[in-house]
């Protein structure tokens, strides 16, 4: 069973509702140079990521991998003792015993013994790199092969240097959020070969989706004419609150480096509070002025790259309609425009009563507002009712959210999936389990 093919298949109990998505097989070397598979990453709801022993899987395929429906709900945690082999292993540059240098391409691995869940990696599917002295004729640099195991001197003590390509093909189109989490998780090294792999808008994305101390290690790593390649790109919030995290003399010289507006609009939001409703909003919300037909406004909230909650209203503005704009009129919530015909003029469906911000107020202000009136964006203005950004649902949760949310933890241990993949008590109050289960949760320090 080749790995690299595993990865994004579904898991299903044997009811066949399904419990989630394989993500990666977890190794150990038994031996030193004869790794043994011990269990699967799987990806449950809620995008957590748990240890699956192969003791509790009873059936892999092309297409599905079914378990005993018996999932240890605590999120997985990597040992030092274990390798990922999508993570890990993938597009690592290795020697063969031959001399010659390949990159690994797939991971086989196959059952051994007769005790269910005793698998080991067996063969290598690898493609020859950099010819070295005394290789076989018969393999030409560039060629494929399918190698045993026992061709790769001391595999486990070659960590080499390791390429990103066959990892993000396993991943695919995976959206920013997910490659987030799937980031925070890797090893730092392995984290930032990622980041330097992944162009500048995929990453712009991805940083404002990280936790602070990973996005500060990211983009020191960078350098900083890449830093302020992504920074541009990153929505002017975004990168503010990133750029206020970095030291006072790094700030100024990535700042510097960044085109003219965009550093404008990033020093403008910097000058305010960090929990203000002028460091929390976006200068870049819909704009424009009150005789646009309906149509162009429905056209402007279609951008894909838009957040949805900015794409939820259209603010109405005299010109000019470049932050800080002309006197704010109103919003246009998008399904009131969805009911008028295309040609009228949004001046004629205004909200004029919409619960204003300035950009002092606190971040408990905001909340308020938001929840009182049921808002996801609010607009921020000047004293001379100039709109000046707007705040929106997402922005706030950032600042809401412990900064550790993402590795938070809850406490909860085996759990038996019933219907429809929800968690569900053990209706006999005790979760019984095969031996050899807790023997693998215990040796891989996943029990």
């Amino acid at each position: 069973m080749f790995v690299a093919r595993l990865a994004g298949t579904a898991v299903f109990d044997p009811l066949g509702d399904r419990v989630g998505w394989a993500r990666d097989v977890v190794i150990t070397y038994v031996i030193k140079n004869l790794p043994r598979a011990i269990g699967m990453v799987v990806e449950v709801p809620g995008k957590r990521r748990v240890f699956v022993p192969l003791t509790r899987i009873t059936s892999i395929d092309a297409g599905q991998i079914v378990s005993t429906g018996l999932v240890n709900m605590r999120r997985f945690e990597q040992r030092p003792a274990e390798t990922l082999v999508v993570g890990e292993m993938l597009d690592r540059r290795i020697q063969l015993k031959d001399g010659s240098h390949a990159l690994i391409e797939d991971v086989a691995m196959e059952p051994h013994g007769q005790r269910r869940g005793e698998w080991e990696v067996t063969q290598l599917f690898v493609r020859v790199d950099v010819p070295g002295k005394g290789r076989s004729l018969s393999r030409r640099r560039g060629e494929t092969a399918l190698i045993d195991v026992r061709d790769v001197p001391d595999l486990a003590g070659q960590a080499g240097v390791q390429g990103v390509g066959q990892l993000m093909a396993t991943l695919g189109d995976i959206k920013p959020a997910d490659l987030a989490d799937l980031m925070h998780d890797m090893p730092a090294s392995r984290r930032l070969e990622v980041a330097r792999a992944l162009d500048d808008e995929k990453l712009a994305d991805v940083l404002q989706e990280l936790a602070d101390d990973d996005q500060l290690e990211i983009i020191n790593a960078l350098g900083r004419d890449r830093a302020a390649d992504i920074l541009e790109a990153m929505d002017p919030d975004d990168a503010a609150d990133l750029v206020h995290s970095l030291p006072e003399a790094e700030a100024t010289a990535v700042l510097a480096l960044m085109e003219p507006e965009d550093a404008q609009d990033v020093r403008r939001l910097l000058a305010y509070g960090e929990h203000s409703a002028g460091g929390l909003m976006t200068p870049e919300p819909i704009i424009f002025p009150p005789e646009t037909p309906i149509a162009q406004a429905l056209a402007a909230v279609r951008r894909q790259e838009l957040p949805p909650a900015l794409a939820s209203m259209v603010f109405v503005t005299r010109p000019p309609t470049e932050t800080p704009t002309g006197r704010f009129l109103g919003v246009c919530h998008i399904q009131r425009l969805l009911r008028e015909p295309p040609h009228q003029p949004i001046g004629s469906v205004l909200d004029t009563d919409i619960e204003t911000l300035v950009p002092n107020d606190p971040l408990g202000k905001v909340t308020r507002i938001m929840a009182t009136y049921n808002l996801v964006a609010l607009p921020v203005v000047d004293d001379d009712r100039r709109l000046l950004g707007a705040v929106s649902a997402d922005d706030v949760l950032d600042h809401l959210l412990p900064e550790d949310w993402r590795a938070a933890d809850d406490d909860v241990t085996d759990l038996a999936l019933g219907p429809a993949g929800d968690p569900s008590d053990d209706p006999a109050g005790d979760l019984a389990s095969d031996p050899a289960d807790a023997a693998a949760g215990k040796e891989a320090g996943h029990g």
